[in-house]
């Protein structure tokens, strides 16, 4: 009896030396996925390069045919009601997400808008936008995101250097279909409405609490020379470099005429 005693007491130990051993392996394991995740979140949140691989002529390439693509499906697309009061249309090809407990997202897009609120298309101006959430979540996305800025209170807060989506702008998902009949109170009533395209699927999404933030860099590069983006997207200063004809001419070929005067 005492032999199995001893025999159940050593297996005992053995079991606990394994199961310890095995902790010891499981928490490394997850420490390391953890500065894994936590390096890439850093790397989302403060390097641009991360988001924007190719130069801006590319990113506008690909915004022009994002464009194109959303409003060929009228009825899953963006209202044309909608499209034609907007003063501004930005756009942001592949704006990434990453997540383990907190997540981290951001991209790089372009501001497109009415010269003077109702004339015709401008220039680009080139922005990064980023933000991030807690809660249980994990895993990554990119998704394709588009932005109307319904009246010229929304366009004149995107003119300043940084804005947070929800505090200094209001934003709201905004509705498919078209036409926006069906869309609720707090989308009219909205400075900006918000979409993402994820694998074919269009849809209202929410960026409360993202950042919206002037890329000077990236429009200088793009102009040649340092210009506000009040300059470039209302008052039409640097005029449609090439690289945003394409771009320009989609919005043109949907939506001619609309947008609100500007006060000044």
């Amino acid at each position: 009896m005492d032999e199995f005693r001893l025999c159940g007491k050593m297996e005992a130990s053995r079991g606990s030396h394994f199961a310890g051993k095995a902790s010891v392996f499981v928490s490394t394991g997850k420490e390391w996925i953890m500065k894994y995740l936590l390096t890439a979140l850093l790397m989302v949140s403060f390097s641009a390069p991360m988001f924007a691989q190719g130069r801006e002529d590319q990113r506008l390439k690909r915004s022009a045919e994002i464009l194109q693509e959303i409003m060929k499906t009228p009825e899953k697309g963006i209202p044309q009601d909608l499209l034609n009061k907007a003063v501004c249309v930005a756009i942001v090809p592949s704006y990434k997400k990453v997540a383990f407990g907190f997540g981290a997202s951001g991209g790089k897009g372009s501001l497109v808008c009415r010269r003077h609120g109702d004339g015709a298309w401008s220039g680009p101006s080139m922005f990064t936008i980023g933000g991030g959430s807690f809660g249980l979540q994990i895993g990554g996305s990119a998704t394709d995101i588009v932005m109307l800025v319904m009246n010229a209170r929304g366009a004149e807060k995107l003119m300043a250097s940084k804005t947070e989506l929800g505090a200094d702008a209001s934003a709201a998902a905004g509705p498919v279909g078209r036409t926006s009949v069906a869309a609720t109170d707090a989308q009219m009533h909205a400075e900006i409405l918000t979409y993402s395209r994820a694998r074919g699927l269009f849809a209202g999404i929410s960026l409360q609490g993202a950042f919206m933030k002037t890329d000077g860099d990236a429009n200088e590069r793009l102009y040649g020379r340092k210009l506000e983006p009040r300059d470039i997207c209302l008052n039409g200063a640097g005029g449609v470099p090439a690289p945003a004809r394409e771009l320009v001419a989609v919005l043109t070929k949907f939506s001619p005429h609309g947008g609100q005067r500007l006060n000044n």
